[in-house]
């Protein structure tokens, strides 16, 4: 399989229905999730990083990375660090967050098989 349309589905099953679920459930999400949103949200921030360092070396654009490094990964340790306390509109960008994110990936997917 290719590895972009492996990137795609990753994100529309795995990534898209997290956000979802967060977004949707706001602060009725298990306590446990809260750990692994604030961990995931490290790593992506230094995975992303490595990545944009790498693009920029070899002189291509680094944007998506860049979105990830400065929206996702910092959204993600929030709702991990803030927990319950966090506010109402934070999970409402998620939920937003989880459309695009569907959206997005969907599109390329579908583009890539026509």
């Amino acid at each position: 399989m290719n590895q972009l349309i492996l990137i795609h589905l990753l994100h529309i099953f795995i990534f898209g229905s997290l956000f979802l679920y967060v977004g949707i459930q706001n602060q009725k999400i298990p306590t446990w999730l809260y750990s692994v949103l604030f961990y995931l949200g490290f790593i992506i921030l230094f995975y992303h990083g490595y990545k944009t360092y790498a693009l920029l070396k070899a002189g291509k654009n680094p944007w998506i990375n860049l979105f990830h490094i400065f929206i996702i990964a910092p959204l993600l340790i929030y709702i991990g660090a803030n927990g319950i306390k966090t506010p109402m509109y934070v999970y409402q960008f998620v939920l937003m967050l989880a459309f695009t994110v569907i959206g997005y990936h969907g599109y390329y997917l579908l583009l890539r098989g026509t």
